[in-house]
């Protein structure tokens, strides 16, 4: 993902939200009365041009699950709320667990340069590892560039068709250190998945263990979350899925995952990103100080509340007044999801669509259908009074 998805599809529902999200249903906040206007949301977004969505939503102690279209528009086969997908960007609130956990540990430091862990690695045409911190990597201040915002990038994938195309993380941080950084570091923020590979390096700097390993033994398993893998070269998706398609239609799933490594590879459902959302935001995985690290903002200019490490905080418009919530998205070939969580923890959306379009992206232009759909899904969870 080069744009923080916030921006990309839910703000534009925002822009027609007074015409276009449907009232809550009446008794809104009462029993299935929030499931009932989920599947409404979702109902929206396939009309709206999405093949299939699927969601999880949860109130308190009440929880479901909806799905909405195709899961695959050759077979027909139906969208169901199990599906799997790949979560793209999400993945870095896992990535930045793993490193807050470790700092917890004393292992390092979030004022460690760069270079202490990375020799070398980012030292060229004015970038400077020197300079920059493991804190301004999670929070994307160091003003490393991002190689994938350009449409050079995705050209064996794009126009070659190679999608098996296997380009590692280090090929991505060095096209990005060739180029001169956007700013120096901490004087602005600007989103770049080079920041996350550097992350995923220093996991394995610091522990002698690959970084998806670490996921898993510290997060994946221990919370359970058995439909969440973390591919590396392997373009499938394994067991029940959605299929993802671009804007003209194409079927984009098989694409290899390596370019996005520990920037967003990952592949879950919408229950085990609930669940591993809950145990973050209740302060299961990382002690207190870490905790107040991992929430603690810098401010953004995609109109958010400010971005964290590895998340974010969003205001929702709602009928009876603004609700923060805090927000993790992802956007990758085929595949659009957000999750999002109040701040009290006892609300939920996780909600996936299977269309995103890398190319339109790359040009600058939407990569997804435009669908007040993803608002009027918010609102189902976290505007109770509307």
């Amino acid at each position: 993902m080069m744009r923080p998805l916030w921006t990309v599809v839910v703000s534009v529902g925002s822009l027609v939200a007074t015409l276009a999200v449907p009232p809550l249903p009446a008794g809104a906040g009462q029993p299935g009365a929030e499931r009932q206007a989920m599947a409404a949301a979702l109902d929206q977004l396939v009309g709206d041009g999405f093949p299939g969505a699927v969601a999880y939503g949860r109130v308190d102690g009440r929880r479901w699950q909806v799905a909405a279209g195709v899961a695959d528009r050759a077979t027909g086969a139906r969208a169901r709320p199990d599906d799997r997908f790949r979560i793209a960007s999400n993945t870095k609130a896992f990535v930045s667990t793993v490193l807050l956990q470790l700092v917890g540990e004393g292992r390092l430091t979030l004022d460690d340069p760069v270079e202490r862990w990375l020799p070398g690695v980012v030292r060229r045409n004015g970038n400077d590892g020197s300079t920059i911190t493991v804190r301004q990597v999670l929070n994307h201040t160091s003003g490393i560039w991002d190689p994938t915002g350009e449409r050079s990038f995705w050209a064996p994938y794009l126009d070659e068709h190679d999608w098996d195309r296997v380009i590692s993380p280090r090929a991505v941080i060095a096209l990005a250190v060739a180029h001169r950084p956007d700013f120096a570091p901490g004087a602005s923020w600007a989103y770049s998945n080079t920041n996350y590979l550097l992350a995923g390096l220093i996991i394995e700097a610091v522990t002698g263990r690959d970084a998806t390993s670490e996921v898993r033994r510290r997060i994946v398993g221990p919370l359970g979350l058995s439909q969440t893998s973390f591919p590396v070269t392997d373009p499938e998706i394994h067991g029940r899925h959605l299929h993802g398609y671009d804007l003209a239609g194409r079927d984009v799933t098989r694409f290899s995952p390596s370019y996005d490594w520990a920037a967003g590879a990952m592949i879950s459902t919408t229950a085990d990103l609930a669940r591993f959302h809950r145990a973050l935001f209740g302060g299961r995985l990382l002690a207190p100080a870490q905790q107040r690290e991992l929430e603690t903002l810098v401010a953004t200019d995609d109109g958010s509340d400010g971005y964290g490490l590895g998340v974010q905080r969003r205001t929702l418009p709602c009928g009876g007044g603004p609700t923060t919530v805090w927000t993790t998205d992802g956007g990758g070939p085929g595949f659009t999801s957000l999750t999002a969580t109040s701040l009290d923890n006892s609300r939920q959306l996780v909600l996936a669509a299977n269309v995103y379009d890398i190319d339109a992206d790359a040009r600058g232009l939407s990569p997804a259908p435009a669908s007040a759909g993803f608002l009027a899904a918010l609102r189902s969870v976290f505007c109770p009074t509307d």
